[in-house]
C-alpha cells in the first residue's frame, strides 16, 4: 500500500519539509520539498534559549509548511525537532504554539534517534561497499554513525555542531589559526571516544550527509567543472580537491563568501566552522574517499517503520 508522508526536519538552521509517496519501505515519488532558513539557534545557542525573532520565524515557516501538506492531501505526518528545540528551555512553548496554529505534533528527538534516521536516510542514497563513517553536521549538533552494508555499528551525537563551534570559538575574520587551535583542541577532547572507536572499525570513506557537504559539492563543481549541477542522491569528492576547497575556506572572508554563489546564504559563516571540523576527521582517521549523500535524516524520516 503507498502512504503519501509529509516528513518535517527541523534543525538548528533550516528547516525542512519533503513529501513522499511511499511504499514497500521505498520511497516511489517525491511530490514536493521545501526549506525555510530559519536560524532557530540564531542568538541563544549558546545560553539554551529560542530568541524571540527566532521563534516567530519558525512558526511562519511551519505554517507555510502546512499549507503544502494540506495542499498535497498528505496521509501522514512525521515532524521531528532536533539540538535547538532539544537544548532550549522555551522548546515545549514552541511545540505548542505550532500545535495550535497548524496542528501538527513536534517529537523532540534524542541524539541517539537523530543518528538512527540519518543512517536510514544515507542507505537509501549509498550502497555501502565497506566500513564508512557517516557525519552529519547540524548547526547544534553533530551525528556520527560508523556503519556498513550489514547496518550501524556505533552512533553517537556530539554538541559540536557548526553554529555552536561559530558561537564559540569564531572570534576573527577571516578565522584566524588561533581559532582554529582552539577548535582542535576542543575537538580533541570532545571526541576522543569517536577516535578511540575509529581505530576498531577503520572506516576509509568518509560519508557526509547533505548540509555542509552539500555547500562542499557546488564549490568543488563551480571551481573545477566551471558550473555546479543538482545532486539529487550521491557525489563523489576527489579528495585533493575537497582539501584544496577547505582550505580556501579557511582563508576567505565574510565578503568573499557570501559572493560566492555556491555558498547559500545560512552558511556564508558557519561554512568555516564545518570545514575545520571536517578537515580534523579526513586528517585524524586517515580517510582515503569522501562521498556526499543527498539523503539525510527527513529522508529517514520517511522510510521510519516505528511511527
Amino acid at each position: 500500500m503507498t502512504r503519501r508522508i509529509a516528513a518535517l526536519d527541523l534543525g538548528t538552521n533550516t528547516f525542512h519539509l519533503i513529501i513522499a509517496d511511499v511504499s514497500n519501505s521505498k520511497i516511489q515519488r517525491i511530490v514536493a520539498a521545501d526549506q525555510k532558513h530559519v536560524k532557530l539557534g540564531e542568538g541563544g545557542i549558546n545560553t539554551g534559549t529560542i530568541t524571540a525573532d527566532a521563534f516567530n520565524r519558525g512558526l511562519d515557516a511551519i505554517a507555510d509548511f502546512s499549507i503544502a501538506i494540506q495542499e498535497n492531501n498528505v496521509d501522514t505526518v512525521h515532524a521531528v525537532g532536533t539540538a535547538a528545540l532539544r537544548s532550549a528551555s522555551n522548546g515545549l512553548d514552541f511545540l505548542q504554539n505550532v500545535k495550535e496554529k497548524t496542528g501538527i505534533q513536534i517529537e523532540i528527538i534524542t541524539g541517539d534517534r537523530e543518528a538512527s534516521l540519518i543512517y536510514q536516510g544515507v542507505k537509501e542514497a549509498i550502497d555501502f561497499t565497506e566500513n564508512s563513517l557517516i557525519m552529519d553536521i547540524g548547526g547544534g549538533s553533530v551525528e556520527f554513525i560508523f556503519a556498513n552494508k550489514k547496518g550501524i555499528q556505533w552512533k553517537k551525537s556530539y554538541p559540536i555542531g557548526a553554529a555552536k563551534l561559530m558561537a564559540t570559538f569564531h572570534r576573527s575574520d577571516p578565522i584566524s589559526n588561533e581559532d582554529i587551535q582552539a577548535i582542535l583542541k576542543h575537538l580533541d577532547e570532545m571526541l576522543s571516544d569517536l577516535l578511540r572507536f575509529s581505530r576498531m572499525f577503520k572506516p576509509k570513506i568518509l560519508i557526509g550527509s547533505a548540509g555542509a557537504f552539500e555547500t562542499f559539492a557546488a564549490l568543488c563543481q563551480l571551481k573545477f567543472n566551471g558550473n555546479p549541477s543538482e545532486i539529487t542522491r550521491s557525489f563523489l569528492f576527489n579528495i585533493s580537491h575537497l582539501e584544496l576547497i577547505l582550505s580556501e575556506i579557511f582563508k576567505s572572508n565574510h565578503q568573499e563568501r557570501k559572493d560566492n554563489p555556491a555558498i547559500i546564504s545560512v552558511r556564508t559563516d558557519m561554512i568555516v566552522t564545518a570545514s575545520v571540523l571536517s578537515q580534523y576527521i579526513i586528517s585524524k582517521l586517515e580517510i582515503e574517499s569522501v562521498l556526499l549523500s543527498a539523503y539525510a535524516l527527513k529522508e529517514g524520516l520517511l522510510l521510519d517503520q516505528t511511527y
